[in-house]
């Protein structure tokens, strides 16, 4: 929120008669109330949280937007006498929103009931704190107005006596420099200031000097000390204070002496005019941050990191008009604010380091680099998983995608996998309903805090840490390959059964197997009817073989958010005569209770990280690699299998957010050489299977809704279609140039 100049002045010259007769108890009030009011401002912007010290009441505004590493400590304003911890929350939350840093503000003692020394002090344990927390001096920067001003000069001024290193920079507002009151300003601006008189200052100087301070000491009148040595400076003054002549002073006196000192007066402006946040002075806050990247900042630094084990296959197989990308999804109830979940991500995607990047080319291997700032929103194309270009994937390795009221994230696979996908996804929805309906949502359910550090463990490549000594072999004979007319280059088609969960899941207890093992057992089923249409002859059949991917974090200690799956493939061999639903959920159960075990698992993925580590292949070029793990992926990838079945399971969150969101989906892209691929996920009571396919036909999704009906399972079916061939099912669609999909 920004205020005109015309109607601030108004306001504090209607008040300006009554300040120099309330008391401190009444102004020490009022000024708390001006904190609570700024920092309600930029409360969407910045996290702030009390600071534990054993003496000192202190508090960090963290911004959403932290574009750079460094810490500001923030000193108030208020004659010595007056601010406590809720106003200096307030314009620390200012800093921090508008530059973009970390803020530390002190709620320092006050006079008179502690005269000088006791303000300096606390600042000095201010100071050395963040050094004790390891904020180097060259990354500190100082800042206050008015008194806190020239406390951030009588502060250097002790560091220097104490032999202690001095900040990187002071940002003094309308510092009050001299309590002696000896500059001509007083006069000649008696009448123009409407926020400041001479008699407060005189009875804030008594405060805080008491009986036996000397205000013409430099601790507390920085005017006469030796200013020779001390940081850079960046001062704001209003042309119209009774304070001018210190500013003007101080910043003659510190060139003079050899310092760096840039001097902002903003005519006809009055004390402290800065706070305020006026709209037509919002070019003060932008020197800061020029001066804030001259002496004390730096850019964030950027995390990278090496693919994870399962990662490196992927930009090694891409094809010209193929990357493997997934999607998952949230339709809300309302339709998406652009600009509040644009500043949700901004919060979001520096929590996410592995997943919010670029991926990079090295000499021999690819990495991931993490990216600066969240990418834009994308408009939604006629179809999801729309392809991407490479050279995209360089830049940002996922994107953010509205639609009305859905908002949909697709991720390169080499980034995560669906798990570690669908934590982004909630954490980045927690942040917008936070945002969105000041709601707060408790980290849980897979909700991560969005402000705090990521944790090394989250980064971690599992595969490596938990492979084994005994390799399984994972040969597999080549699958029937469903005959199709393919469309147009990048056309993808959706279909999506909503089933009612309970239903499903009374069906599968039924047959005693799991809800996972029926899903499979229904594709097998529709494959093996689909094959006996195109391929009538049992003798010229193939084995039918689905890819049911296994989160790996349920079977090894794991939370990391890089990909972290393995794959099991249940099959039937058709040429044996054709299979019953129930034979072949019993096969599947029994297959997957074969493989799914922590040693089996295991000792299928330790070959790709043995060969990972083979010294000759680490020294190996990439394009040698490419061309190697290209070929395999060709040769013994897609040839073993059908399509994947890939069920996330049961989406869960926190209460608070559920009355916000309506539904999730979870789109698979097609494979490089296979038409067909199925995601599959529960959400409130409804089973939601996206089936997606860039054919012509839709004889997958035929033969699925046949099994269902055999079964006697309602299924609702909507498409991306605007028209479709009439298979028998209840058909909701929407045309693709809307993408109701």
């Amino acid at each position: 929120m920004e205020f005109s100049e015309k109607l601030v002045r108004k306001q504090l010259e209607r008040m300006q008669p009554l300040l120099a007769s309330q008391s401190i108890e009444h102004m020490r009030k009022a000024q708390d109330r001006v904190g609570a009011v700024l920092a309600g401002t930029k409360r969407k912007e910045v996290d702030i949280s009390d600071v534990s010290h054993p003496r000192l009441l202190l508090a960090l505004a963290s911004p959403h937007d932290e574009r750079r590493d460094g810490m500001i400590l923030y000193l108030h304003g208020g004659g010595y006498t007056c601010g406590g911890l809720d106003y200096a929350k307030g314009f620390a939350s200012v800093l921090a929103a508008e530059c973009g840093v970390k803020v530390t503000c002190l709620a320092y003692r006050l006079a008179p009931e502690n005269p000088f020394p006791a303000a300096l002090e606390d600042a000095l344990d201010a100071y050395r704190h963040l050094l004790s927390k390891g904020y180097l001096p060259e990354r500190i920067t100082l800042c206050g107005e008015s008194a806190g001003g020239g406390l951030c000069y009588a502060l250097c001024y002790k560091l220097r006596e104490l032999r202690l290193p001095l900040p990187s920079g002071i940002i003094a507002i309308s510092p009050w420099i001299d309590l002696t009151m000896s500059g001509a300003s007083i006069a000649y601006n008696k009448e123009n200031d409407p926020s400041l008189c001479l008699e407060q200052l005189e009875s804030y100087a008594k405060c805080y000097t008491g009986e036996a301070a000397d205000p013409l000491s430099p601790l507390i009148s920085p005017l006469f000390g030796e200013t020779e040595g001390l940081p850079p400076s960046l001062i704001f003054v209003g042309g119209d204070e009774i304070l001018l002549d210190d500013s003007i002073r101080l910043h003659e006196k510190l060139i003079e002496s050899g310092c760096s000192s840039q001097l902002h007066v903003a005519e006809h402006l009055w004390h402290g005019y800065v706070l305020y946040c006026l709209k037509e002075h919002h070019r003060d806050f932008e020197a800061m941050d020029e001066f804030l990247i001259k002496t004390a900042t730096a850019p964030r630094k950027l995390r990278w990191m090496r693919l994870d084990n399962a990662a490196k296959i992927f930009p090694a197989a891409k094809r010209r008009h193929w990357n493997n990308y997934f999607r998952l999804s949230a339709t809300l109830f309302e339709a998406i604010d652009r600009a509040v979940l644009k500043s949700a991500m901004d919060v979001t995607m520096r929590r996410f380091p592995s997943i919010a990047v670029r991926l990079c080319r090295g000499f021999f291997w690819y990495y991931l680099e993490e990216i600066s700032a969240a990418p834009e929103i994308s408009e939604e194309q006629s179809w999801p998983l729309a392809h991407t270009p490479f050279d995209a994937i360089n830049k940002c390795a996922l994107r953010v995608i509205v639609y009305g009221k859905r908002v949909a994230v697709e991720f390169y696979h080499a980034l995560t996998d669906g798990t570690g996908g669908m934590v982004f996804l909630k954490s980045l929805l927690a942040e917008y309903v936070e945002q969105k309906y000041g709601v707060r949502v408790p980290c849980e359910k897979g909700v991560l805090d969005r402000h705090e550090e990521p944790r090394a463990s989250e980064m971690e490549d599992s595969f490596s840490k938990y492979a084994g000594k005994v390799s399984l072999n994972r040969n597999a004979s080549t699958v029937y390959k469903l005959k199709c007319t393919p469309e147009p280059v990048g056309v993808r088609h959706l279909t999506t059964f909503v089933l009612d969960v309970d239903v499903v899941r009374a069906l599968s207890k039924q047959m005693g197997v799991s809800l996972t093992v029926l899903i499979a057992s229904c594709m097998l089923k529709a494959l093996q009817g689909l094959q006996n249409e195109q391929i009538p002859d049992k003798k010229k059949q193939r084995t039918i073989r689905v890819v049911v991917p296994v989160n790996l974090r349920n079977l090894f200690p794991s939370d990391t958010l890089r990909n972290f799956a393995h794959v099991v493939m249940p099959e039937i061999d058709p040429r044996m005569g054709d299979f019953e639903l129930d034979e072949i959920a019993s096969s599947v159960k029994h297959q997957l209770g074969l493989f799914v075990t922590e040693k089996n698992l295991q000792a299928m993925f330790t070959p790709n990280v043995r060969a990972e580590r083979n010294p000759l292949l680490r020294v190996m070029p990439l394009f040698v690699k490419n061309i190697a793990m290209k070929l395999i992926y060709d040769t013994v990838g897609e040839r073993t299998n059908c399509l994947n079945v890939s069920n996330l399971g049961a989406v869960e969150l926190p209460e608070e957010m559920k009355p916000f969101i309506d539904r999730f989906d979870f789109i698979l892209g097609v494979q490089a050489t296979k038409p067909n691929n199925c995601g599959v996920l529960s959400y409130n009571g409804k089973l939601y299977l996206n089936f997606i396919r860039n054919t012509v036909e839709p004889s997958l999704e035929r033969h699925f809704h046949a099994v269902l009906k055999e079964l006697c399972v309602p299924a609702l079916v909507e498409s991306n279609l605007s028209s479709m061939p009439d298979i028998g099912m209840k058909l909701k669609s929407e045309p693709k140039a809307e993408s109701w999909y």
